[in-house]
Order: C-alpha cells, then sequence, then structure tokens
C-alpha cells in the first residue's frame, strides 16, 4: 500500500501537518507513505521516521505548467491508494484528481467536493483539549477509522546536530548553563509583527525580571535591518544581553539552537511552532488578525498565549478591519497589557 499526503503551505502547516504520519503507520503498518512539499520546508521534517520518501515542489513548478503536469504525471505512476490533500489549492488537487488513487481524502470547499471521495468539512471549535489546526488534521483521517489523537508535531534532531549547535553556543560567548531566550522578534511580514518598540519593552522586561538572560534574535538576513531597530529601541542593559549577531546560518542550526534555549517568546508563526514542537515553552503574541483559537490551546500548560481580544472588546468586524490593517489594532496592544502575563511566563518556567 502507498500513501501520498500533501502539504505544500508554509513551515508551521507543514510542521503541523506531520502529525498524521504515526497514526497512519498504526492503522496500515506496511504502508509506504510519501510526503510532498515545498522543498524550503522540508529542514522541519527531515528525518522524520514515518515518512519514506519526501517529494519536492519548487517555485519553478508551482509557475510552470508543463513542468506542473509532468510532476502530476510522476505522481500517478507511483500508483497511490490514498491521497490525503491537506493543501487544498488547485495545484494539489490536480495532483490528487489525477493520482489515480482509490481513495482521495480533502477538506470541504465549494469546489472540491467532485475531486475528493471524502470531502471533510473543518469543524468550527475544537472538540477536544487542543488546537484547531491539530483537530482538523486528525479529521483527515477519520475516513479510515482512524480516531482522533492529540498528538504534538515533532522535530527530530540528530546528535551530531545538537554537539555542533552547543559549540556555536559557546563560540558565541553564550553560558547554555544561564537562561537562553529565543526571541521571534519577526514576524512573516510587518501586518504580523508586533511594533518594534513595543517588543523592546518586552524585551526590557524579560531582562529586568531575569537578570542572567541570554537573548538571541530570530531572523534572516534580508531581515536584519529590521531586527536591529528593535535592538536600538532596548535599554542599554537589555542590548548587552543580546547576542544580535549569533543565529543560525540555515533552518537546522536554527532548530538545534533552539533546543537548548530555555523558552521561546514573540511573534507567532513558524518559529514558534519549531520551539513547540521541540518541547519548548512559548510565550506568543498573537497579530490582531490572526485567530488565537486556531493555533493555541488554552489547555497546554507549556504555552501562553496573548492577543488583543483578551484585553479589549474584538470582534468578527474588528478581525476583518485587522486583516486589511493591522497597524490600529496593534497600537492598542500595548506592552503594560502583555507585561504581567509575560512576568507570570518568566516565573513558571
Amino acid at each position: 500500500m502507498k500513501i501520498l499526503v500533501i502539504q505544500q503551505k508554509m513551515i508551521g502547516d507543514v510542521l503541523t501537518s506531520s502529525i498524521l504520519f504515526e497514526p497512519l503507520k498504526e492503522k496500515f503498518p506496511n504502508a509506504e507513505i510519501h510526503y510532498v512539499l515545498n522543498s524550503h520546508t522540508v529542514p522541519v521534517v527531515e528525518k522524520h521516521p514515518f515518512v519514506d520518501k519526501f517529494i519536492f515542489v519548487t517555485p519553478k513548478v508551482n509557475a510552470n505548467k508543463l513542468m506542473l503536469f509532468k510532476f502530476i504525471k510522476q505522481l500517478r505512476n507511483e500508483n497511490y491508494d490514498i491521497v490525503i490533500d491537506v493543501y487544498g489549492k488547485i495545484s494539489s488537487l490536480l495532483m490528487t484528481a489525477f493520482s489515480g488513487a482509490k481513495i482521495k481524502i480533502g477538506y470541504k470547499k465549494y469546489y472540491t467536493k467532485l475531486i475528493y471521495d471524502f470531502p471533510v468539512e473543518r469543524r468550527v471549535k475544537a472538540l477536544y483539549k487542543s488546537t484547531l489546526a491539530i483537530e482538523h488534521r486528525m479529521q483527515l483521517l477519520e475516513p479510515l477509522d482512524i480516531p482522533f489523537e492529540n498528538v504534538s508535531p515533532q522535530i527530530y534532531l540528530q546528535e551530531d546536530e545538537l554537539k555542533e549547535a552547543k559549540n556555536f553556543l559557546s563560540k558565541g560567548g553564550l553560558d547554555i548553563d544561564k537562561p537562553l531566550y529565543m526571541i521571534s522578534v519577526l514576524g512573516s511580514g510587518l501586518q504580523k509583527t508586533y511594533p518594534f518598540k513595543y517588543m523592546a519593552k518586552l524585551l526590557d522586561t524579560i531582562v529586568n525580571v531575569t537578570p542572567e538572560a541570554q537573548l538571541l534574535f530570530n531572523y534572516i538576513p534580508s531581515q536584519k535591518e529590521d531586527a536591529e531597530q528593535v535592538y536600538n529601541y532596548c535599554k542599554e542593559e537589555t542590548k548587552k544581553q543580546i547576542y544580535f549577531d549569533v543565529f543560525g546560518k540555515s533552518l537546522r542550526e536554527f532548530i538545534a539552537i533552539t533546543k537548548f534555549c530555555k523558552a521561546m517568546i514573540g511573534n507567532e508563526g513558524g518559529a514558534v511552532n519549531m520551539a513547540k514542537a521541540l518541547g519548548k515553552p512559548c510565550f506568543i503574541v498573537f497579530s490582531p488578525q490572526i485567530s488565537k483559537e486556531g493555533w493555541f490551546s488554552e489547555f497546554d500548560k507549556n504555552q501562553v498565549a496573548v492577543h488583543l481580544k483578551d484585553f479589549v472588546e474584538f470582534g468578527k468586524v474588528e478581525m476583518d478591519e485587522a486583516k486589511k490593517d493591522s497597524t490600529p489594532f496593534y497600537s492598542k496592544f500595548i506592552p503594560d497589557l502583555i507585561k504581567p502575563k509575560l512576568i507570570d511566563f518568566l516565573k513558571s518556567i
């Protein structure tokens, strides 16, 4: 038996969707499981013990109809028995439709009914003590008679990766025996980034509560100027505790470094999802236009999340407006609202 899982979205979605593999192997122990994903997201699921083969989609394939057709033809030649389309967009729908699989599963949308044998309607509210992101994915296994299990994604690091990360931190002047915090200093875009001056205030709070704190910034080279702005807004005593130039040069390096951190603090996004998969406590600042319920469960005592709606009236109208422009809503999300919860978090871990 062969099973194909398709998820072409970003890092957080690719990682979260990996929870499907172990239940599938338990149900079908002799099955060969393949995972279609964007090539740049593979580091978060690399070395996964329940994936037999990764199949990479590149931007060129997505942008070129002929290349996409050839790609789909290659998938068809694999002779899959089951296809689970977690992505649900045109490219993955075509892969699913022409796969030749006897069982095709995906989320119910007005345009997917003719493609999937089992169009799954996502529930609006969580039924279990989990996030909707987890529950929605586990719903895709219901047509296969696989019951819900409250599982979390995992990242599988190798001993040599951890050893290299430890040496890297030591050479960077950090003491892993003292509190080390990874800061998700920037979101995926400015619309999803807590204002720089406000973030600096939160970093000042961390150092005030934990004077020995060592702060690492998570950013990529193209975000360096923005990260520097946050740094420059910090107090001088805070700056002394920030190791600005110590960061992973690759996604796997970042993951290995995060493994040695006491916690992840900052903007919701891929970095937070990776820290969760490593079992790290997280203090998460959600952007106004993102639903907290989708990616956070109040039953996970290892995680604390804050959203503007926790403090001011914030309904569907405000959510829709925030999706257009989050700036005026962020201006209301002042650090003084967040600080008490952040202080409690720091004292509890």
